[in-house]
């Protein structure tokens, strides 16, 4: 019951659409938990260049992904290299352009719309083509609907939609998620997790807190 080698890019045969990305994405400024997938027709290993877009490493934020995420074809990580300089009429970059636009310009009122890092927790499934924002954090156990547009911090276990994404529902009452994140089973040994897999996917939260 140790369950499939979080090493292999494609996890399962036949299928070469779904790819953890642990071994498929390789670059410092990403983070990404073992066991955490990716599906697209067109294959998973381009997902850094595909779904994590204007992501510069003079910035310096992060995208950090936990463990056992599911992410469906198209979802997009919008990162800080996307934000426009807010504080003046125009939002619009003339200092790229250079040829003397670039004069005058002050960073600071770039750097000021910088956002941090992006973060999502553990056992996150977001759906097809939604966009997260840069500097959001998705709590554990979170579910973004397809299409949606996250705009601000997701709780552990809520279910969000729409553009903006909001809260549709808690999954669990507030103490049972409390308990869950308590118990996080996603930082368990391998072995132990495919020994309880039956409480993991289960309900109980008693039976998951006294799993041996």
């Amino acid at each position: 019951m140790d369950g499939p080698n979080p090493g292999i890019k494609h996890p399962i045969p036949m299928h070469p659409r779904v790819g953890f990305l642990k071994p498929l994405v390789n670059r410092p400024n990403i983070e990404i938990g073992e066991f955490t997938y990716y599906d697209d027709p067109d294959g998973p290993d381009l997902f850094a260049d595909k779904c994590v877009l204007h992501h510069y490493d003079f910035i310096g934020d992060r995208l950090i992904v936990g463990k056992f995420c599911a992410i469906a074809e198209g979802a997009q990580f919008i990162m800080n290299g996307a934000n426009h300089a807010l504080s003046g009429f125009s939002t619009y970059p003339f200092n790229i352009f250079g040829h003397g636009w670039e004069k005058g310009f002050d960073p600071e009122t770039w750097s000021r719309e910088v956002r941090g890092d992006t973060v999502v927790g553990h056992d996150v499934w977001i759906g097809m083509k939604a966009v997260i924002l840069p500097g959001t954090n998705i709590g554990s156990g979170a579910v973004i609907g397809a299409k949606s547009v996250v705009t601000r911090d997701v709780p552990p276990y809520a279910i969000v939609a729409g553009n903006p994404a909001k809260i549709v529902k808690l999954r669990f009452s507030k103490a049972t998620i409390a308990r869950l994140l308590a118990v996080a089973w996603w930082d368990w040994p391998v072995d132990k997790i495919g020994r309880n897999l039956d409480a993991i996917r289960g309900a109980d939260i008693v039976q998951l807190e006294h799993a041996t």
